[in-house]
Formats: C-alpha cells, sequence, structure tokens
C-alpha cells in the first residue's frame, strides 16, 4: 500500500517555494532599480570594439542641441557589405545611450521608390548633395549579384549638414580588408561630423603669404575645406605683429619659392616654440615644367632659407628628388590620329604614389596620396621632441642627388627597374614637444634684444614637414577658373587622400579633446576559409538544424525521468 505524505511536509515546500519565487521576485527589482541608478556597460569583445572612447562620449553627452543622422544604407545587401550595414546600426546605437534624446538617426534605403522615375529622382538629389554611387559587386551562391549603393550618411543640426562617407580605408586592398578599416573609423568619422555640426569656439588658422606660395586659386580647395571648420586668414610676416600671430592655433607654409627674411623666420620660430602648430609643405629642389618639357632641365635647391629653422627642430630636407615605380601619370603626345595630336597618360617616376603610411592616428587606413617631385628627409638630434614619420615610398625608390636632370621625354622610356634599389623613404614627419627656438642665446635679428635659452612663454607644439608643396596644390578647372578638390587627378579620374590626411593633420594639432585618436581604433579580421565554407555549407546547415532538435530532446527526456523517479514513490 503506497504511503500518504503528511499534510505538514506539503505545507512546509509550498511555504520555501513562495520563499524563493517572492526572493528572485525581489532581487530582479533591486538589480532593476541599480541599473537604473548606476550605468554600465560591458564589452567582453577582445578589441573593445563596442567601447566609446572618452573624447567620444564626453562629446555626446554634452550635445547643445537635437542632431540627427541619415544613413543611406538600408535594404538587403551582400554578406560582406552587410557587415559594414550592421556595425553602422550597431557604433549608432552606442553613441545613442551617451547622446540621449539629443542624437536620433534613420536608415534609409535609396532604392525603396515604387518607380524608376522616383528612384532616379530621389538619386539625383543625393548626387546633388555630393554623395556619389558605389557600384557593389559580390558573389552569392555562385552567382555575380550588382548593386548601387550610397555608402554615405548625413549629420545635421541646427541647420547645417556634414556628410559622411561610410566606405573608407585603402583602396588597393582587398575588399575584405576595406570594409575592415571602414568599420574601425566608423566612431571617428560619425563623432568628427558631430562636432563640426554642433556649434562651438572656431580656431583660427594662417595661411602664409609673401614668399612665392600658392594663390588662392591653387589653394582654394585647402582654404575652403579648412573654413567649413576653422577662421582661416592670409598672413604676411613681414607685415603681421608677433602679438597678432599669437591668436592663431596653427600656421600653414604651402610650397615658398622665395626667401624668408631674417625678422619673418624669427616671428615663425617664436610662433613654434610659444606653443603655435606648424604644417610645413616645402620643396626641396625647383622644377619648371616648362623647361622640362623643352628638351629637359637641371633642377637645383630652392633657397627658402627655413633649412636650419627645420633642422632646429629635429628634420633635415635633403636637396634630392625620389623616383618611384609607383607612380603617377603625366600627358604626353605619342603620335597622330589625323591630323591632331595623341595625347596618352604615362608613368612618371617623379610623380610618386604614396600608399605606405605609419599606424599614427592621421594616417591609419589613409588611401594613397599624390606626390610630386618629393624629396627624402632626415632626422637629425632635437632634444624632447618625438619623430613620427608619416609617409614613405614604396620599395622600389631612386634617389637622384642634385643637381637632377627632368625631362619629360624620359617617361617615354622603361624605367631600369635596377636602379630602383632604395626602400620606403620617409618623405613627411610629424615632430611633437616642446621646441627649442634657434635665435635662443642670440640677438632678435634686427635689433640688439637678447634671446635668453627659454622663455615663460614656452610652450609645447606640433610640427608637420612633408617635402612636397604641390601635395597641397590643387588643380584649376580651365573652363571655369574654380579649383578642383584637392588630390583630385584629372588624368587618371581618381581622387586621391591628400585632402583627409591635412584635415586629420589639422585636426590632430588642433583639437584639444583628442577625438582623432579613435582613428587608431583596431579591430581583428578573422576571415572564414572561404573554400571550406562552400564545400562543408549543407552539413553545417543540417547540424544548426538538427542539433538544437536533439539537444531539446534529450533534456525532455532526461528531466521527465528525473520528475518520474522523484515523485514515484508518492
Amino acid at each position: 500500500m503506497p504511503e500518504t505524505q503528511s499534510p505538514a511536509p506539503i505545507q512546509t515546500r509550498k511555504r520555501r517555494d513562495l520563499t524563493r519565487f517572492l526572493l528572485v521576485i525581489g532581487l530582479l527589482l533591486l538589480f532593476n532599480f541599480l541599473g537604473q541608478q548606476f550605468f554600465f556597460r560591458l564589452d567582453l569583445t577582445e578589441e573593445k570594439r563596442y567601447t566609446m572612447a572618452e573624447a567620444t562620449k564626453e562629446l555626446l553627452q554634452k550635445l547643445p542641441q537635437p542632431v540627427t543622422v541619415t544613413v543611406y544604407l538600408d535594404g538587403d545587401f551582400p554578406p560582406s557589405f552587410r557587415r559594414l550595414q550592421q556595425a553602422v546600426r550597431e557604433t549608432l546605437n552606442e553613441m545613442q545611450v551617451y547622446g540621449g534624446q539629443n542624437l536620433h538617426y534613420v536608415f534609409i534605403d535609396p532604392s525603396a521608390a515604387g518607380t524608376e522615375q522616383a528612384r532616379n529622382a530621389y538619386y539625383a538629389t543625393l548626387l546633388k548633395k555630393g554623395l556619389r554611387p558605389t557600384n557593389l559587386g559580390a558573389n552569392e551562391n555562385g552567382k555575380r549579384v550588382e548593386k548601387i549603393i550610397f555608402p554615405w550618411a548625413t549629420v545635421s543640426a541646427g541647420g547645417k549638414e556634414q556628410q559622411v562617407l561610410l566606405l573608407r580605408g585603402n583602396q588597393a586592398a582587398p575588399a575584405d580588408v576595406r570594409l575592415n578599416q571602414s568599420i574601425e573609423g566608423l566612431e571617428y568619422e560619425m563623432a568628427s561630423a558631430i562636432r563640426r555640426v554642433v556649434p562651438g569656439q572656431r580656431k583660427r588658422i594662417g595661411v602664409v603669404e609673401g614668399h612665392g606660395e600658392l594663390s588662392n586659386a591653387e589653394a582654394g580647395d585647402l582654404i575652403g575645406s579648412l573654413s567649413q571648420f576653422y577662421d582661416v586668414f592670409r598672413v604676411n610676416l613681414a607685415q603681421t605683429r608677433p602679438q597678432d600671430l599669437r591668436t592663431l592655433s596653427a600656421l600653414v607654409v604651402a610650397k615658398p619659392a622665395g626667401t624668408f627674411s631674417e625678422p619673418e623666420k624669427f616671428k615663425l620660430d617664436q610662433f613654434v616654440t610659444h606653443g603655435g602648430n606648424a604644417l610645413f609643405f616645402v620643396d626641396a629642389m625647383r622644377v619648371n615644367l616648362d623647361s622640362a618639357s623643352r628638351g629637359g632641365m637641371l633642377s637645383f635647391p630652392i633657397q627658402t632659407n627655413l633649412d636650419d629653422l627645420l633642422f632646429k627642430y629635429g628634420v633635415r630636407v635633403n636637396p634630392d628628388l625620389l623616383l618611384d615605380l609607383n607612380s603617377g601619370v603625366i600627358p604626353l603626345v605619342t603620335g597622330m590620329m589625323g591630323n591632331k595630336p595623341k595625347v596618352e597618360p604615362m608613368p612618371w617616376q617623379f610623380y610618386p604614389l604614396i600608399n605606405n603610411f605609419s599606424q599614427h592616428p592621421i594616417t591609419r587606413n589613409l588611401d594613397a596620396v599624390y606626390t610630386k617631385f618629393v624629396s627624402s628627409i632626415d632626422t637629425v638630434k632635437a632634444v624632447g621632441i618625438r619623430k613620427t614619420p608619416l609617409l614613405f615610398t614604396s620599395r622600389y625608390t631612386r634617389v637622384l642627388p642634385s643637381p637632377v636632370p627632368v625631362n619629360l621625354n624620359d617617361a617615354r622610356l622603361e624605367p631600369n627597374r635596377q636602379l630602383y634599389t632604395s626602400q620606403f623613404k620617409p618623405v613627411g614627419y610629424l615632430l611633437e614637444g616642446q621646441f627649442r627656438s634657434l635665435y635662443a642665446n642670440r640677438a632678435e635679428p634686427g635689433t640688439a634684444r637678447f634671446q635668453p635659452a627659454t622663455s615663460p612663454q614656452d610652450r609645447p607644439a606640433k610640427v608637420l614637414v612633408l617635402s612636397d608643396g604641390d601635395f597641397v596644390r590643387n588643380d584649376v578647372d580651365p573652363k571655369t577658373g574654380r579649383p578642383l578638390r584637392l588630390g583630385f587627378d584629372r588624368l587618371a579620374a581618381t581622387e586621391f587622400a591628400n585632402r583627409e590626411l591635412v584635415l586629420n593633420a589639422v585636426d590632430y594639432m588642433l583639437d584639444e579633446s583628442n577625438l582623432i585618436s579613435v582613428r587608431s581604433k583596431h579591430i581583428t579580421l578573422r576571415p572564414l576559409d572561404k573554400l571550406r565554407v562552400a564545400e562543408e555549407r549543407r552539413q553545417w546547415q543540417l547540424l544548426n538544424l538538427v542539433a538544437p532538435l536533439v539537444l531539446l530532446g534529450v533534456f525532455g527526456a532526461v528531466r521527465a525521468w528525473r520528475r518520474k523517479r522523484r515523485y514515484a514513490r508518492f
């Protein structure tokens, strides 16, 4: 005869279960209360890919007005590109946590219009905003898929709008690597655009003139690009008082062809030693293309009188020219078509394409840049100055010391690869630290005032030196006279990253929040074996479908067996 359980143990078990239930509910309420009082997020990824930088958090938490981000990446994409789409959404979700009610975002599919006419009209609207489409191609299940996409986002606030290109990185890299580089830069690109549309105090930048520097048309895109975020002025050092220079945060010296006087150089020196930042885009050698096209010329060093100043700061721009097999092109007449000359682009080794960069935030994940008649740079001893090389030529480089023969007709000849034995010559340096004055323990030029070794006004500064004055010179449209975008090469129909590098350098120098350090974010690429995926696809699909059902069945059987064994005696 089966035993009967007394009412006392049954009542005890009920009270115990009820106590456990109430305890669980109480703990859930307590955790919910603590979660509302103390905000925290856990990022368990190895690279901390979901962790916002402190500079980004501070920017978002202090937004003075609502900011709207419109992303044109909605829709169905191939798996490889869907990763970028998801990364954009995750980045904005994380930003919204810190931006709160002042940050809104929306995803739009530009191809979602019901008719082709409406879709083309919307495409035209985006093109007017400067959003250039990309023809996306991918292989899906052995089929080639083509789709027009707009890898852009628009950040707007208070009537101001900033366009953000989401697909960046090195175009020479494989597609998956470039997508990964784009994902690494998402936080910086978004945060930088937000910073530019919200109101704030604009810093002042001076562009030096008076020594044959680039004209307003030749530096039009540089000045226009900087003017979007800073107040930019032309500065004549001979006519500017030192106290007026102190109101500037940076000076740009762009391709000087003449000589700096000693009083002008003294003002420049005092600006840097007292904490002003400077960007030098200087040529070491003088080249006249008109002479080079008419039988050739000899290139000699340019006398700008800046060599000793840069030497004191820690670098020497050498009087040589670098030739690189990885180069741009020049137009040359190669024959006649009827009664008209036939013009073709020919490789010109004096125009190196730089695609080797350091991992510094200024140049990380940067696309190739275009240089013309660039020289090598060496470093010299400068106490307390940190020297970071930023740009390097390729492994197939040739160094020609002064004087250098330059003849455009040499582009018709096949280069002798055995002569290109130099490798990775640095052509750009970033200098950081407390610079010592060139005029320390000397009299100020033109006066008897003695300059001490140190001054109470001395402050740390940053100096960028790039041995190519043409790096910041844009082409000018011959029909309209308007400047083209900096870095755009009409012959190759390609836009290089010169403009981006300069803006990154200025941001690095002038952004006190150090937001550009976000560009150092690294996400490890862990690609799958595509061949193995294709071969084992079916078995992995079956495993994913069957294994959960089997585990669920095993769990149910074990649980039923335990209950039967536990309660069988009742």
